[in-house]
């Protein structure tokens, strides 16, 4: 159901409510092949764009040898992906996580992972794991941890009380590793932009913390997601309107696999953002993910053409 602020509009894959021609996006220059490890999280925030917690598995655990799988069909079409993400859920909870790691770094991947660094990364077995990750790959392995704010107090307001703490404590293992270090944040209605990474700076300053507050890379700040506020719908005027050039939109360099509750099979999403929306369902190989993709939500105008944010690294 479309939220009330957004009624009437995205209805339409083609067409705008106005009639206006809807903008699509072709995979003009694959870069990041993303696989979502399962929706199960060792918490639960209160925005989370997935719906993660220790009670979701709609999005159920992928195996290593169904991520190897992928890995094949993106040599077999010569996409040259450069790298290989993952996400969650809390990846590190998937019992397979550490292979799927193993077999993506040895085919010669850069390997991007996206955790909270709390209980799961931390058990003694995932450490030893994670140390010969790194020792072996260097930087060739990136770990961005999702630290929503730069004071405790905000992010533990998102994530649980307590929680800014544990990740600290895991950033700081990672870090005394040797461990490539970025961030994920969200910036706070209530600062700007510059205020945000100048928080960051200062928190990473006092911890010892290698990552570079203002560069969008180590540091992504996402604005907020939130489907009740209202936004434009993208036609293919806005392209020259903004300035703004298709391959500048995530889906246009990066599809995302899942594993659906109940599916035999992974499925190939055009999008990180969108893993429940049908519409945005290729198929499951990557040959039929090549197809175009129609920015028919809200949030590929609010957060990928109007705020110009992108998952990968």
């Amino acid at each position: 159901m479309k939220d009330l602020a957004n009624l009437g509009k995205f209805q339409d894959p083609d067409v705008t409510a106005k009639g206006e021609a809807r903008a699509k996006v072709a995979l003009s220059k694959p870069e990041t092949l993303w696989f979502n490890t399962g929706t199960l999280c060792n918490i639960a925030c209160t925005n989370c764009y997935i719906e993660s917690s220790p009670t979701n598995d709609a999005l159920v655990y992928m195996t290593a040898n169904e991520v190897s799988d992928y890995l094949d069909q993106l040599e077999a079409r010569k996409w040259n992906v450069r790298e290989i993400a993952f996400t969650g859920g809390e990846p590190f909870m998937n019992p397979d996580f550490l292979d799927m790691l193993g077999r993506s770094l040895v085919r010669g991947y850069d390997v991007l992972v996206l955790t909270n660094a709390m209980a799961p990364m931390m058990r003694p077995a995932i450490k030893a794991g994670l140390i010969e990750l790194v020792e072996t790959y260097g930087a060739k392995l990136t770990l961005r941890i999702s630290l929503d704010h730069h004071a405790a107090h905000i992010h533990d307001t998102e994530r649980g009380v307590g929680t800014f703490e544990k990740t600290v404590r895991g950033i700081n293992w990672l870090s005394s590793i040797g461990a490539r270090l970025a961030v994920a944040g969200r910036i706070e209605m209530a600062e700007s932009e510059a205020e945000a990474r100048n928080g960051y700076a200062a928190l990473f300053a006092a911890h010892g913390w290698d990552i570079d507050a203002h560069n969008p890379g180590a540091t992504v700040l996402f604005p907020e997601m939130d489907t009740r506020v209202e936004v434009p719908e993208i036609t293919t005027a806005c392209w020259g309107i903004l300035n703004k050039h298709p391959e500048a939109v995530m889906c246009s360099s990066s599809r995302m696999v899942v594993k659906r509750k109940g599916a035999e099979t992974p499925a190939v999403l055009a999008c990180t953002l969108l893993p429940y929306d049908p519409q945005f369902e290729l198929g499951t190989t990557l040959a039929e993910a090549e197809r175009d993709v129609s920015l028919n939500h809200p949030h590929c105008a609010k957060f990928c053409v109007l705020g110009g944010a992108s998952c990968s690294a």
